[in-house]
């Protein structure tokens, strides 16, 4: 019955009323699949599959399904995507295959996207889901036919993360086109489709409530994000998502999320797993999450509160994996975080007053806690601080921790191996060998690769005797693990030893292995570490996701030194001291031979740079040489013509040769010949037009050159006018000096007898007032003590107005000292600047002979082609004036130019 009615489905006249067939075969198949789930499962798969087989079988099946999708009917669309539903169901493979060869296939499924009814869309999304599952070639088909602009609408349409049912299909379908795709990865990246996601995570507040719905859509949509930034895509295509993400605040919402009260545990783990992929070895991101702090009084970095979480030993497991997670990420590649976390370790830095709990002291107190999972949560932690940093591995060397009252510090790598030789002696929560196992993996990552390390260790006498007692012992195979980790922990202070301790130099501890385990033995009980079955599941993966705590064993990065230094290290056991000191001085030339690369790589940038500026202007030269090349074709494109019009003149004069007949007979010549001799003749008055031309100017240069050498003053009597006005101006400054000298001895000599007048008068004034005091004096004598006093005050205005002419004198030379100066110093300049003209004349008269030799030249060329012109003119019989005419009456000119250069000279 069924493969009638396919039969009438394939029947090119039926195929209008195809659409009810298809209804009617779909209630068919409705109840045939009904009647498979009644039975068993086993049969329902086998039913459903052979079916599926039978209708598949002929591919024109599935086509014709396809091309029926696109009537708009509802009751045609709508079973012929449920059709095609069940069938992908069934058979995946096989239909997908199908469809991906047909014609517009899908096409035609893309369309049902866009459907105004909700029925059909949605259908046509789980449509899609079961297409794209496991085919990566329709994957991209579906992603180019915008695919993530149709489903981002839709989810948008649908409420986000508030959303329904429809949401959570979209979002899967978006899963199956993003996940391992890198080619879809990096089309919804430039799409500029990740900014679309920061709406998803805009939670609201905590009273709104979280629907089951809402959980699920949050979760797909954070699963979504981490399949963008997984640490399994290409390193390149992660670190552009994160920095987009970056960019567009979607890791700033997800922080939010982190730091929000109210979340679900499974939201809030999903979170924290989801922020750890985005900052992971994106150092913009990390520095961004160092910044986070916790809406607490008063406020905690996000990092410290989510460490509080870690060691707890009361928060749920996987949401202290998902912390470890996120601090791994936070640490990864980023040695200024590390930096950060080992400096809150350090005396200098921890905070006296205990008001702040710092990240360095919860990593210690977890791993010095009583509960196993917080010692290797703690203890992998810190490892990831020093993870590839050898400052921070000598930093952490400074650290000291209080035991006890009363008792000294002790280091922090002391505590370590005191803790783990105390062994099962402390009782402990959890797994016995979990706390050994995460002590055992932190040496071995503090000690690799930092010598100082392995000193600071065997300098301990209690700790080789340690390990070589744990590895020598027959345990159970529980133990096994811890012996192969002593195993590798005595390997690395072997292979990173470098003999600063007498008494643990590497033949040593070498000597000791062989003679209380044996190489082989030692051999075998580092293999134990790789052999594990717990080691190739931590290897796989970076998160630590573990079904229980007792699974929790390795570290992924961990995996990664055992890989590398296990092969070394079996290598070191059975070098001998030769091999190590030839190994060493090996070492030691290659840290030579890298200085010496260094050091020419170093030149090779400095040539470089040189290199590249001689390209620079190379190219210059090019664009010049070009620009040369191209001047010069013209050149001798201009010359050839030049060629080809004399050699077609000469072939014109030799056809006027042969037709004429005779000189005489002119009237026998073609019509050619006159116009050329016309030519010839115009263009030999041309010729000494421009010779008198030229002539005239080398005589004005002539005279302008005689007219510098008139006007120019020879050096020598430059030099000895300069001298005389020097000598002049020197016997005048000399002689004023004497006047001056002469005026200023009798201003002295007058100022000397001004002030002997002075005292004079002053005695004669105290006489006359003491004798007037003392006898009256008659008015005769009185009118001759006036006169007297007279007297003396004229001679001394007198003397006063003397002293002012002299010192009016004495200002006048002053001034004409300065003048004298001031005309020596223009003197100076004038000389100075008559040198400058006198050096560009020199420089000119040798242009202008240049010039005068040139237009000889020229003069020259023009009389050698006059006279082969006229040449030319006597071969074809026209009659040509006499060069001695010519000569003289050039000579007259000659002449004449010259008695007028001579008036001119007489006139200058």
């Amino acid at each position: 019955m069924i493969e009638e009615m396919l039969c009438v489905l394939s029947n090119h006249y039926l195929r209008n009323i195809a659409w009810k067939w298809v209804f009617k075969l779909w209630n068919i198949l409705s109840m045939f699949y009904k009647q498979i789930e009644e039975n068993s499962t086993r049969q329902s798969e086998d039913l459903g599959s052979q079916f599926t087989e039978i209708f598949i079988k002929q591919q024109e099946n599935v086509t014709l399904l396809l091309s029926l999708l696109e009537e708009f009917d509802f009751h045609v669309r709508w079973p012929g995507v449920k059709l095609l539903t069940s069938l992908l169901k069934q058979l995946g493979p096989q239909v997908q295959q199908i469809i991906l060869v047909s014609p517009m296939g899908v096409s035609r499924l893309m369309d049902l996207l866009a459907d105004s009814r909700e029925v059909i869309r949605n259908d046509g999304v789980l449509l899609l889901q079961a297409l794209t599952r496991s085919n990566g070639a329709i994957q991209k088909i579906v992603a180019f036919e915008n695919a993530f602009e149709r489903l981002l609408d839709i989810i948008t349409e649908e409420g986000n993360s508030d959303g329904g049912i429809v949401v959570e299909d979209c979002l899967i379908l978006l899963q199956n086109l993003l996940k391992n795709n890198n080619s879809n990865q990096n089309f919804f990246k430039e799409g500029s489709y990740i900014q679309r996601m920061k709406p998803w995570f805009e939670v609201g507040d905590e009273n709104s409530g979280w629907s089951a719905q809402k959980v699920t859509n949050l979760h797909l949509m954070l699963q979504l994000v981490r399949v963008l930034v997984s640490p399994n895509n290409p390193p390149g295509a992660t670190s552009s998502c994160q920095k987009a993400m970056f960019q567009c605040g979607l890791l700033q919402q997800l922080c939010t999320i982190l730091m929000a009260t109210g979340v679900p545990a499974d939201i809030l783990t999903e979170t924290i797993n989801t922020v750890s992929e985005v900052i992971r070895g994106c150092q913009v991101n990390q520095d961004y999450f160092a910044s986070v702090n916790a809406p607490s009084n008063p406020p905690r970095p996000a990092i410290v509160v989510l460490l509080m979480s870690m060691v707890n030993e009361r928060q749920p497991f996987v949401l202290r994996c998902a912390v470890l997670y996120c601090f791994q990420c936070f640490l990864y590649k980023n040695q200024k975080g590390q930096g950060e976390i080992v400096s809150t370790l350090l005396p200098s830095t921890i905070d006296a007053t205990g008001n702040s709990v710092s990240a360095g002291q919860l990593l210690c107190g977890g791993l010095f806690s009583t509960d196993s999972l917080s010692n290797w949560c703690a203890a992998v932690a810190l490892a990831h601080a020093l993870q590839e940093n050898a400052t921070q591995k000598e930093q952490l060397l400074r650290v000291q921790l209080a035991t006890s009252i009363g008792n000294p510090p002790v280091s922090l790598l002391q505590q370590c191996t005191n803790i783990l030789s105390q062994g099962d002696k402390i009782d402990r929560r959890g797994s016995k060998i979990q706390t050994r196992v995460g002590l055992l993996m932190l040496l071995c990552t503090w000690l690799s690769n930092c010598p100082i390390a392995v000193t600071h260790f065997l300098h301990n006498s209690a700790n080789v005797p340690f390990l070589t007692g744990q590895i020598a012992e027959n345990l159970g195979e529980e133990e096994q693990l811890v012996q192969g980790l002593c195993a590798l922990l005595l390997g690395i202070s072997i292979y990173f030893n470098d003999n600063s301790l007498e008494s643990y130099m590497k033949e040593k501890l070498k000597q000791l292995i062989e003679k209380r385990i044996g190489k082989e033995n030692f051999i075998e009980k580092l293999g134990f570490i790789s052999k594990h079955e717990l080691y190739s599941r931590a290897s796989q993966k970076p998160q630590p996701n573990f079904p229980s705590p007792e699974y929790m064993i390795f570290d992924h990065e961990f995996t990664k030194l055992v890989k590398e230094l296990e092969g070394v290290i079996t290598k070191a056991i059975y070098k001998s001291s030769e091999e190590d000191k030839k190994e060493e001085e090996v070492k030691k030339t290659l840290e030579q031979h890298d200085s010496i690369v260094t050091h020419y790589k170093n030149m090779i940038r400095e040539q470089d740079l040189q290199l590249e500026e001689l390209k620079q202007q190379i190219s210059t030269l090019k664009c010049q040489n070009e620009q040369l090349q191209t001047a010069v074709t013209q050149q001798v494109s201009q010359i050839q013509q030049h060629k080809d019009q004399y050699n077609l003149l000469k072939v014109q004069l030799g056809k006027d040769n042969q037709h004429q007949v005779s000189y005489s007979d002119g009237a026998q010549m073609n019509g050619i010949q006159p116009e050329e001799v016309g030519r010839l003749r115009e263009e030999i008055e041309e010729l000494k037009s421009n010779q008198e031309l030229l002539q005239s100017q080398l005589a004005e240069k002539d005279s302008f050159i005689e007219n510098l050498k008139s006007s120019q003053p020879s050096p020598g009597t430059n030099e000895q006018s300069s001298a005389t006005a020097s000598a002049r101006d020197s016997e005048q400054i000399a002689e004023l000096k004497q006047e001056l000298a002469t005026l200023k001895s009798q201003l002295n000599s007058q100022s000397s007898e001004i002030t002997k007048l002075q005292t004079e008068k002053q005695e004669l004034l105290q006489k006359t007032e003491a004798f007037a005091k003392s006898v009256p004096v008659p008015g005769e004598s009185e009118t001759v003590i006036a006169t007297k006093t007279t007297d003396v005050e004229g001679r001394l205005s007198a003397l006063l107005q003397e002293t002012k002419e002299l010192k009016n004198e004495i200002k006048a030379l002053s001034e004409e000292r300065t003048a004298i100066k001031e005309q020596l110093d223009s003197s100076n300049s004038t000389i100075a600047i008559l040198q400058n003209e006198k050096n560009k004349l020199e420089v000119d008269i040798a242009d202008s002979k240049k010039e005068q030799d040139d237009l000889l030249v020229l003069l020259a060329d023009q009389d050698q082609k006059i006279f082969s012109l006229k040449n030319k003119l006597k071969e074809l019989g026209h009659p040509v004036e006499e060069e001695d005419e010519l000569e003289s009456g050039d000579q007259d000119d000659e002449d004449d130019e010259d008695e007028d250069d001579g008036k001119e000279q007489g006139h200058i």
